[in-house]
Formats: C-alpha cells, structure tokens, sequence
C-alpha cells in the first residue's frame, strides 16, 4: 500500500513523499481491529508526526453473515426435505467443500452446527468458530384435498 504524506523539505516547504507500508491482516480479524504505525502521519516543524491509524472494516459477504467467531449460512429445502432430513453442500471460505447430512426434523428455528468450520479464532490461530447452518423452509403454496388427507393420516 503507498501512503502520500507531508513532509518538510530542507528549506521548511511542505513536500509530498510516498512511503510504502505493508499490513499483514490476520486470518479472523474483526471489524474494528486498528492498526498503528507510530509517527507515520503528516510532519509538520518541530512537531512529531502523528500516528498513521488503519481500522479494519468487513465486506459483507454473498453466501456467509459473521457471528463473533461463526459463520451462519442459510440453506433453503423443501417441505419434504424439512421433514425427511437432506444433504447440504457447503463450499467454505477457503475453497473446501463439505457436505453436511441433516438427520433432525427441521424446524423454522433449527441450526445445524459443524464445529470448527467458522472464523479463525486470531489469538489461537489453530483453532476456529463453528459453521453454524439455518434453514429456509420453502412451504407448497397450495395442496389439493388428497395431498392434505394424506399428510393429516401420515402426521397422525
């Protein structure tokens, strides 16, 4: 990354010097995480220079939403599949993929949690949050009256 900043020359002139700063960013960290590098501001005469502050910001994400050290990963089945049980595919963050069988009923407030498949936990680089996965139940939008007869003889 190259940083422009002020500087005085000799004769005491504002100057612009470019000065390349390197961040290596941390599997697992945070919205929030600052990074410092003292005294790498704007000079100015007889003053230290400031400090030069980065504040790490999270783009969202198209298939994953970040809970602390999880991942939630929403994954829509069928009526059927709620009730029968399913597999769900999963490509991780890194490339893997991972197919998780669910066995349970799947209700509308069900998760199914793979451990150690979420974030990088910073401070114990070796260990990781949980995937934790949640369902949408896409529900049939009309059933004809021996559909209904015979879920009412199947659930009773």
């Amino acid at each position: 990354m190259k940083i422009s900043r002020n500087v005085l020359d000799a004769a005491g002139k504002p100057t612009s010097v470019e000065e390349i700063l390197t961040i290596d960013i941390k599997p697992g960290w945070k919205k929030g995480t600052k990074i410092t590098f003292p005294e790498k501001g704007n000079e100015m005469r007889n003053v230290v220079p400031s400090d030069l502050v980065f504040i790490i910001e999270e783009r969202a994400h198209p298939k994953f939403k970040r809970d602390g050290n999880d991942l939630i990963y929403t994954h829509k089945i069928s009526l059927v599949e709620a009730l029968t049980g399913c597999t769900v595919p999963v490509t991780t963050l890194d490339g893997r993929t991972l197919t998780i069988p669910v066995k349970s009923v799947v209700s509308p407030t069900y998760e199914e949690v793979v451990q150690g498949e979420g974030m990088p936990i910073t401070r114990e680089p070796s260990k990781k949050g949980n995937l934790r996965i949640k369902f949408q139940i896409k529900f049939p939008t009309n059933l004809t009256a021996d559909q209904k007869a015979g879920i009412q003889q199947l659930l009773s």
